[in-house]
């Protein structure tokens, strides 16, 4: 078959490798319909590469149909129509029985220190290949597998496997009350998504960018926007806003990879000059982020309010304003997206007539799977207007 395939620092390309097959009793293969490029295969194309290896295959964001099930795959059968979430899970362990599905201890890399496996994400997340690929092999089929309605567009649901129901987490995890306002750092995909969200429950949102035509399309839904190169601080933009006070919620959408903080920025790019056996433990141990977003999403919060971080870290020396943190009492909630204990609620919105979030519209280039290279480049580069990439292989 056909996958994108990791080839080093900023260079992946569509190359062919052997089929999946089943290799336990409850997996699947799933023929791939519609495949996106996430935020976060960004950070494996800059950061995070030190923990690929050549021809390792990318991805996470998939749906396809169901092509073979092994003989304990649960209820799935050949020709479902599938989103398949992000992160793997079994459903029933400890972690699992409590929601907290990115935590699986079924799947869970002890070896490494990390949480659920992951598609398509780095060695550090069980080296699972990814779904930017014609076919995909999917582990815990008699529980991971969303199972979707034959006949709307893909891009009706594709989103359900990794950007919509991180949005969707990292709004709740905001707590912002009734009439209260929700500040939104970053306006890639998850960003504009959180925003829609935040807005459908009827809160303020204002979103913070500096890339104009995603401020023009989060505008467009309603957000109040502030523009990050014309203000001399956001932090201070948004108390202008709240009447002094700062948002009741604050989403940081950006990760590890924000805007304004230089030095970090140099770090990062030196580590990742490295050779592996050198950059890989310098990358995990003694990594630190690009914060600027993070630190402001902290500066904006209201006195009592949350801070939710749904952009992805890696950092385990960064700085934080903790005197700051402490003394204005806000709450952190963060981590990878437990898929899986918000569908329900997120597929009753998408099965409505309307396009009620706009998901139908998020994506701004569909592309053949072949040209994924050049779309991985565009999209870093936020090239042509690219807010959000769907390959069709």
């Amino acid at each position: 078959m056909r996958a994108l395939t990791f080839q080093g620092r900023r260079k992946v390309s569509v190359e062919t490798v052997p089929d999946p097959v089943i290799e336990q009793p409850n997996d699947a293969i799933i023929k791939v319909t519609s495949t996106a490029i996430c935020g976060s295969d960004l950070h494996l194309y800059e950061v995070l590469g030190p923990f690929l290896d050549p021809g390792d295959v990318l991805g996470h964001e998939t749906m396809g149909v169901v092509e073979e099930v092994g003989p304990e795959a649960g209820d799935l059968k050949v020709g479902d129509r599938v989103v398949i979430p992000f992160n793997i899970s079994c459903g029933h362990c400890w972690m699992c029985s409590r929601g907290l599905f990115a935590q699986c201890e079924t799947t869970q890399n002890t070896k490494t220190g990390k949480g659920a496996s992951l598609f398509g994400y780095t060695e550090l997340y069980g080296s699972v290949p990814g779904g930017q690929a014609e076919y995909l092999r999917v582990p815990q089929a008699q529980f991971g597998p969303i199972k979707v309605p034959d006949g709307a567009p893909d891009e009706r649901y594709l989103y359900l496997s990794d950007i919509l129901p991180t949005a969707w987490q990292a709004y709740e995890f905001a707590d912002v009350p009734e009439g209260g306002t929700c500040a939104v750092f970053g306006l890639g995909p998850v960003g504009q998504l959180t925003a829609r969200i935040a807005l459908n429950a009827g809160r303020r949102v204002i979103g913070v960018d500096r890339v104009p035509e995603r401020l023009d399309l989060a505008r467009s839904y309603g957000v109040e926007v502030v523009d990050m190169g014309s203000v001399d601080s956001v932090p201070e933009a948004i108390l202008d806003l709240t009447d002094g006070r700062g948002a009741d919620g604050t989403v940081d959408a950006v990760g590890m990879e924000a805007h304004g903080s230089p030095f970090a920025k140099a770090a990062i790019t030196a580590v990742g000059l490295l050779p592996d056996a050198v950059a890989n433990p310098l990358a995990d141990k003694m990594a630190i982020d690009r914060m600027a977003a993070l630190v402001d999403s902290i500066k904006s919060v209201r006195r009592g309010g949350t801070v939710s971080v749904s952009g992805v870290y890696g950092g385990e020396i960064d700085p934080m304003p903790m005197m700051e943190m402490f003394d204005r009492g806000i709450t952190m909630r963060l981590g990878q997206c437990h898929v899986k204990r918000w569908t329900d609620d997120i597929q009753k919105l998408l099965d409505q007539d309307a396009d009620v979030l706009g998901v139908e519209s998020l994506a701004t280039h569909h592309v053949p799977l072949e040209d994924a290279a050049g779309a991985y480049e565009m999209f870093q580069k936020k090239q042509d207007g690219c807010i959000k990439v769907v390959l069709k292989p």
